[in-house]
């Protein structure tokens, strides 16, 4: 809700002087806050509508997390069903080149979905998003394994994990922006944390269903069949997460945006095409333009922060089942089940993450988390590496209480990098060359090194050390963003005594 002339009007109908000074002050602080805002409000949030979005922003990033993760849990029944025939060595290799192919098609993703979210609007982008990713992953499903087409059996998976791929570059862009327009400033860390659990519910999910199947199958009968089952499960799930976006209206920043872009003065001659001036103002590949043009210090800097971020959380999420297995042979289902209990417990605990950075800022959370990496990744090896029960929760719950540092921060911390007209679209290519260069492939560097420095099990904590001394400078060389306006768009608060509160903490009253 704007107030700026409700608000002060309603408090001064009586005293015109009043008025004046009311509009003044909100003028003062609208330029403060943001030089180039030609309008004077301050969004006062719904709390019922903020949560509604962060609802179907996070459950939908959920169900296509949980599409992704199940891809990473099978990854050995997988390379026996559509890479037969060699060593088991290069069944997962080809398994986790496939893993890394819908991560190579990320940016591209990315770059198609992000600048059109800026363009047309984050809600209906998501939308198409979910839909892609649900198709993608139900026809992995129904793929015909190796035995009984052959060659096209792995190439329709190739196929279906880029559909897949593709689609996810438009989904952790666009879901971040649309929770952080819609969030008040000073709670922005904690919505934002819904995102990641929403994230860790989808790989829960994932993680939970394969170890039902592993439990309840034998080794033959998820070769043949069982494993099919969590693919085919996502069709419903899309529909679910389609319809609880669908019911959502685009975020404010977006709205104020574009009522900004279409403004023209009544009875213009040209009222028609200035209705959709915006569109062709827009155009991606205008968009495209102006983010590498003018955003290329910022991507850079997401770049480094992202690709640090994600090497530490799918070494963590994705890849250690396959270390348990693979390298320490480990049963799958003990593996899953000790990383089952590790998500649980990183999603009870993000939220308060959330809170956190809100109060001492993003900087020091992040910070934290990457130091953390860097200083526990080999004690935390050297636990998991004795590989009783106790040792393996004691280096899973190191490596977990650093992750749970970035992932209750990041949501918040990236989309305020960029201004709202070019937010999504920003933070769609910055994030997704990050993922693609680094995150997906973790699996697959981390699996390849290992056999380069013949099966050296302390690879993946030097790997990840490496990343997170990346991500020590970039945290270093960010700027502060906690309970700061996002840039471009006007100060969000939660409550209309908030905003008066600003006002007058912030800006010295004019004297007449």
């Amino acid at each position: 809700m704007p107030i700026g002339s409700t608000e002060a009007e309603n408090a001064s109908e009586h005293d015109p002087e009043a008025l004046k000074r009311h509009r003044a002050l909100f003028r003062a602080i609208a330029r403060r806050r943001n030089p180039k805002l030609r309008r004077t409000d301050i969004t006062v949030t719904d709390e019922k509508v903020v949560k509604r979005a962060v609802k179907a922003a996070a459950l939908g990033n959920a169900m296509e997390w949980f599409d992704f993760g199940i891809y990473a849990y099978l990854a050995v029944v997988i390379s026996k069903v559509f890479f037969p025939g060699g060593s088991d060595t290069a069944g997962l290799l080809s398994t986790f080149a496939t893993f890394a192919v819908a991560f190579l098609v990320r940016p591209l993703g990315g770059a198609y979905f992000g600048p059109l979210g800026d363009r047309i609007g984050r809600k209906k982008v998501l939308a198409l998003t979910m839909i892609m990713m649900a198709i993608g992953t139900l026809c992995i499903g129904l793929i015909p394994s190796y035995a009984a087409i052959g060659f096209w059996s792995p190439a329709l998976l190739i196929i279906f994990r880029l559909i897949q791929g593709f689609s996810t570059g438009g989904e952790y862009g666009g879901a971040s922006t649309f929770i952080a327009e819609y969030a008040p400033d000073k709670k922005r860390g904690y919505f934002g944390s819904f995102l990641e659990m929403g994230t860790l519910i989808g790989y829960t999910g994932a993680a939970g269903i394969v170890l039902i199947l592993n439990a309840a199958l034998t080794d033959e009968a998820m070769v043949q069949w069982g494993w099919r089952i969590p693919f085919l499960v996502a069709g419903p799930l899309g529909l679910v997460g389609l319809y609880l976006r669908m019911k959502l209206d685009e975020t404010p920043a977006f709205q104020k945006l574009e009522a900004s872009q279409t403004h023209t003065p009544t009875g213009s001659a040209t009222d028609a095409e200035a209705e959709f001036s915006h569109l062709s103002e827009n155009a991606p590949k205008k968009k495209l333009g102006e983010i590498f043009a003018q955003q290329w210090p910022t991507l850079i800097l997401c770049i480094a922060l992202v690709g640090a971020y994600n090497i530490t959380d799918y070494m963590l999420l994705s890849y250690m089942p396959t270390y348990l297995t693979d390298t320490l042979h480990y049963k799958e289902s003990h593996g899953l089940l000790i990383l089952v209990g590790t998500m649980i417990v990183l999603m009870l605990i993000v939220s308060s993450v959330g809170k956190l950075s809100d109060h001492f800022g993003r900087k020091p959370l992040l910070m934290t988390g990457m130091l953390g990496f860097f200083i526990t990744s080999i004690p935390a090896f050297l636990l998991v590496k004795q590989g009783s029960f106790a040792t393996v929760i004691g280096g899973m719950a190191l490596l977990g209480l650093s992750l749970v540092c970035l992932l209750g921060t990041m949501s918040a911390a990236l989309p305020a990098l960029f201004p709202t007209s070019v937010r999504y679209g920003s933070l769609s290519i910055g994030y997704n060359l990050a993922v693609s260069i680094f995150g997906g492939t973790t699996p697959l560097v981390i699996t390849a090194l290992m056999g380069a420095f013949n099966g050296n099990v302390m690879v993946p904590a030097y790997y990840t050390m490496g990343a997170a001394l990346v991500g020590v400078i970039a945290v270093a060389c960010m700027k502060e963003t906690a309970q700061q306006p996002l840039e471009g768009s006007p100060p969000s608060v939660a409550t209309k005594e908030e905003a008066v509160e600003m006002i007058t903490s912030q800006t010295t009253e004019p004297k007449f």
